[in-house]
């Protein structure tokens, strides 16, 4: 009945031994090392994308080291630079200070040494007016005047110059 359906039992028998030998052939020979090299990739992309994650993370926190750097560096530049500026400002008050005393003095030495020279010059005029007076007095009258009637005389004319020139 099977050889009606075209099926030669002993040459099935040796087919089948012949499938199960080579079945058995190829689980020993390829199917266990694929396996083996197929665990071993696996492994070896597992390994490779812990090592990335890692990386990854290791990254990001130095990345945000790197932030605080910089933005530590920003906040100690910002302070030098006012501490900069501050000190510019303080410099700047002080030679102010320094130059606004010294032309303090300065006028002051002037306002001391114009007065001086007016002293002097005052006196000096007083001595040539008197003199001059006292020569103008002798020529108008033509007679010299006693040293008292002198005095009296240039007192007289230096009340009367400055009375004039306070009016």
């Amino acid at each position: 009945m099977l050889e009606t359906l075209g099926i030669h039992f002993p040459s099935l028998a040796i087919y089948l031994v012949n499938f199960l030998l080579v079945l058995i052939l190829l689980y020993l020979f390829a199917y266990k090392p694929i396996l083996k090299l197929m665990d071993q990739r696996a492994d070896r992309i597992r390994e490779s994308l812990e090592a990335s994650e890692r990386a990854r993370e290791e990254a990001a926190s130095s990345q945000a080291a790197v932030q605080e750097q910089v933005t530590e560096a920003r906040r100690e530049g910002q302070r030098i630079i006012d501490l900069a500026r501050e000190s510019a400002e303080r410099f700047r008050t002080e030679e102010m200070d320094k130059a606004r005393q010294e032309a303090e003095s300065f006028v002051e030495r002037a306002k001391s040494d114009i007065q001086r020279e007016r002293d002097n010059a005052l006196a000096e005029v007083r001595a040539s007016f008197g003199d001059l007076a006292i020569t103008a007095a002798e020529r108008v009258i033509r007679r010299s005047l006693d040293r008292q009637a002198h005095e009296e005389l240039i007192s007289q004319v230096l009340e009367e110059g400055e009375s004039l020139r306070r009016t």
